[in-house]
């Protein structure tokens, strides 16, 4: 699996991260902090048989997407196990997911999951993974005493493998 990711600011990874490092804190669980995981936000998930047939289109993206704004306005969880930040859905957002899903659906022997297609993605931080139920409910109270919605900035966009976490190729958008 090969992830398409976005990824943001200064302010706005210091914010993401310290909502990690809580949830970390709070729970017990230190999966996100353990593996290093950056904040980002996953446009496309895709199966491909190595990630060398995924690099061509990727490089054909570069300066051809802007870096944009979004604001994030609440928290939720994915079960049984993933907690994470949502941003509100823009005609950015939207736009990103539609040309990221057009560029690389056309690559031979790949498939992208059906979660990360347009019109049926939910955007979102993972702020938390592999929580419990107890430590979900944890994390809404950390969550309920820290979090206030924040507008970001997506300045990257990057290329990475997964599990554990690790980039192959990342730029900076336009």
């Amino acid at each position: 699996m090969y992830l398409i990711s976005i990824y943001f600011d200064k302010q706005t990874n210091q914010t993401l991260q310290r909502y990690i490092t809580q949830i970390a804190e709070k729970t017990g669980n230190t999966f996100m902090t353990e593996h290093k995981v950056p904040p980002h936000m996953t446009i496309s998930a895709i199966e491909a048989r190595n990630v060398e047939v995924l690099v061509p289109a990727f490089k054909s993206i570069q300066g051809k997407i802007s870096g944009g704004e979004v604001t994030f306005a609440s928290v939720g969880q994915l079960l049984p196990y993933v907690f994470y930040t949502t941003p509100v859905l823009n005609a950015y957002l939207q736009g990103l997911s539609e040309q990221i899903f057009q560029t690389f659906s056309l690559i031979e022997e790949t498939s992208i999951s059906k979660f990360y297609q347009p019109f049926s993605w939910l955007p979102h931080v993972t702020l938390g993974k592999t929580l419990t139920k107890e430590q979900m409910q944890k994390a809404f109270s950390v969550m309920q005493d820290s979090f206030a919605p924040f507008s970001a900035r997506c300045t990257e966009i990057g290329l990475a493998k997964v599990n554990p976490h690790e980039d192959v190729i990342r730029y900076h958008l336009k």
